[in-house]
């Protein structure tokens, strides 16, 4: 009898311990929240929140000169216009030129010391001064690479494919994103190409994202500084550099950039090279932190630069 109530004991207790820990791992599973570190898709969407300039001063402020109107993070003569607005996005500093120029032309390229070549360097700020540049973000450093098709201010430098997305601006001033795979340089400048730049991915086309959350730039962090150029509409573009890796910047994912472009209106949008290349450089003044091991920071060298406009005494 009484090994009769021992064995009942042992299985009413081993029943409860069953019941228990059955009932645990659901609540585990479907209920009890665990964070495991950050998304790559913010399940609540983008955190985004700006500063900046009111641009109807500035817009005023020009109508009253026939002289350009500089301020720390604006400019506007009768052919240019920058103006650059701070946002934080999921706990990253982004930076956002809004430029509209009134012909194309303003918008070109400058490469590191002036020539074309393999490993030929110099920071962004240091080619913008030389170039005089309004405002300068790096390129796609070109000449870290011995592919990919390399068109700049009207002439055909590099005509090898690598089958990348190459980022397109028309004697038009449209911009578009290209598959090399499909066409080829010298056919893209028989169709009037002046610029284009081989890095990517592109990030938006007609305002809907083409990259997934789970796309990176090849072994690169999920979260990284970035650099972006995009287009809102004629001869209005944006171009866009975050800060990130630091304890004070996360930096964005592919997915999180693209996201935040559409946000903003753009319709053709473009990943340029990043991490520790990704630099704003506006009337001679780096603009944001750019980092490579997140330490410190600094101007890493480059070997290309895009640029806007020229600086008028």
């Amino acid at each position: 009898m009484k090994s009769f109530m021992k064995r009942c004991r042992h299985g009413i207790i081993s029943g409860v311990l069953i019941t228990f820990f059955t009932g645990y791992a659901l609540l585990d599973v479907f209920v009890i929240p665990r964070n495991y570190g950050k998304a790559d898709v913010p399940s609540a969407g983008l955190s985004i929140s700006k500063s900046g300039e009111d641009e109807s001063e500035i817009a005023e402020a020009v109508s009253n000169t026939d002289d350009p109107v500089v301020t720390d993070r604006s400019y506007r003569d009768e052919n240019i216009s920058v103006v650059i607005t701070q946002y934080r996005v999921n706990d990253t500093d982004v930076y956002v030129a809004d430029v509209t120029v009134s012909s194309p032309e303003y918008l070109f390229s400058a490469f590191a010391k002036d020539t074309y070549g393999r490993n030929v360097k110099e920071t962004v700020s240091e080619t913008a001064d030389r170039v005089d540049a309004i405002l300068a973000v790096n390129g796609d450093f070109y000449g870290s690479r011995t592919g990919g098709y390399v068109i700049r201010n009207g002439i055909l430098y590099r005509n090898v494919s690598v089958k990348n997305e190459d980022l397109v601006l028309y004697q038009s001033g449209k911009m578009e994103v290209v598959k090399e795979s499909s066409v080829s340089a010298e056919n893209l400048l028989k169709d009037g190409a002046v610029q284009v730049w081989s890095f990517g991915p592109g990030l938006l086309k007609d305002g809907e994202t083409t990259v997934s959350a789970s796309q990176e730039v090849g072994k690169a962090k999920a979260s990284n500084p970035r650099t972006a150029v995009t287009q809102l509409g004629e001869n209005h573009y944006l171009f866009v550099v975050s800060d990130g890796r630091t304890s004070d910047n996360d930096g964005l994912t592919l997915y999180e950039l693209a996201q935040f472009l559409q946000t903003l209106g753009a319709q053709t949008a473009y990943n340029l090279d990043g991490g520790g290349s990704s630099t704003m450089v506006f009337m001679g003044e780096v603009i944001n932190h750019p980092t490579t091991n997140g330490r410190n920071t600094s101007e890493r060298s480059v070997s290309d630069i895009v640029c806007i406009g020229y600086r008028k005494e």
